[in-house]
């Protein structure tokens, strides 16, 4: 059973639909995430210029304290400094600043002695280049007067969200995805289970779904290197046998046409992985919202891979569900 795959002639209407349902959401939405964004990123910045006595202790033991200042601190220097680009100018190790800055933690078998000479070079650079015109007290050799540590803040936080603006709007529109098929799932007699609960895809039982379940895949044909493929949702049809296998979906958006051909190889080669290794009946499907052009539903289509648009979720239907 396909459901767009093969339906070329109604492609540019839904490509025409998939953008205007976006660019709704979009303006709904997106300003509301971003909102959230911000006054999460203020909070950060606040404890940063806190723990930094206002950005004028930024040394190894203020580091190893309050690891999880360190994005905030990245984004009160002149310039900014993307993530690798302190990983170079410091010479350190890019684990450290990852560990630091996404579990708000220092590496636990790091060396003590080796700990310490990279603080000290990161707390160096930071030091160095910390913008005299967000931080005017500084340079002056005293503390902020006025309202000066609050501009400071607020110009900090809009850097972070300014960074992290396309990951939040991805990530709200992923989750909205997630929800919208869910809810179609459930209105349908489908129930969800953990995603730790099935041992393997065809082990699901009928009638049940899952979300962000871990696949094996193959890398080659022989199967001798497996590989652990995320897969956004997977859904065993009602009245599916037992060694029958799930459908595997992925939730795809985008908010323009620029990157998606850049990224269309990533599912055909996701596709190829689930095939090797649970048979060439395996299906992975698209969840489309947004910027799809007919580029890249006719490179998806000649890979066999089959999607359902979010103006659209009955085609679901379509493929059994």
């Amino acid at each position: 059973m396909a459901a767009n795959l093969n339906k070329p002639h109604r492609w540019k209407t839904d490509i025409t639909e998939s953008v205007r349902s976006y660019n709704r959401w979009f303006l709904a939405s997106a300003p509301a995430a971003f909102l959230a964004q911000r006054r999460s990123a203020a909070r950060r910045v606040r404890d940063a210029l806190t723990a930094t006595t206002a950005l004028t202790q930024i040394d190894p033991g203020t580091l190893q304290a309050h690891p999880a200042i360190l994005p905030s601190l990245r984004m009160a220097t002149s310039p900014p400094l993307a993530r690798d680009r302190l990983v170079g100018l410091a010479g350190i190790k890019k684990s450290l600043v990852l560990t630091m800055e996404k579990r708000g933690a220092l590496p636990p078998r790091m060396p003590p002695a080796e700990l310490l000479r990279q603080l000290t070079r990161i707390s160096d650079v930071l030091t160095r280049l910390i913008d005299p015109d967000i931080c005017p007290w500084i340079a002056r050799g005293d503390v902020p007067v006025s309202d000066e540590r609050g501009v400071a803040a607020i110009v900090i936080a809009d850097r972070l969200c300014g960074a992290a603006a396309d990951p939040v709007i991805r990530n709200a529109q992923e989750q909205r995805q997630l929800d919208s098929v869910g809810g179609w799932l459930s209105r349908h007699g489908y129930r969800q289970i953990p995603a730790g609960d099935a041992k393997s895809p065809a082990s699901m039982p009928s009638g049940a779904f899952s979300f962000r379940m871990i696949v094996e895949g193959w890398v080659d044909d022989e199967g001798t290197t497996a590989v652990n493929i995320p897969v956004d949702i997977v859904v065993k049809a009602r009245g599916s046998g037992p060694d029958d296998l799930p459908l595997f979906v992925e939730a795809k958006s985008a908010g323009d046409f620029a990157n998606v051909n850049k990224r269309r190889k990533e599912e055909a080669a996701k596709a190829v992985q689930l095939r090797r290794r649970h048979g060439p009946d395996t299906q992975l499907i698209l969840f489309l919202g947004g910027y799809f052009d007919t580029g890249y539903l006719g490179y998806e289509a000649a890979e066999g891979i089959d999607w359902v648009w979010e103006h659209r979720i009955d085609d679901f239907a379509e493929l059994g569900l």
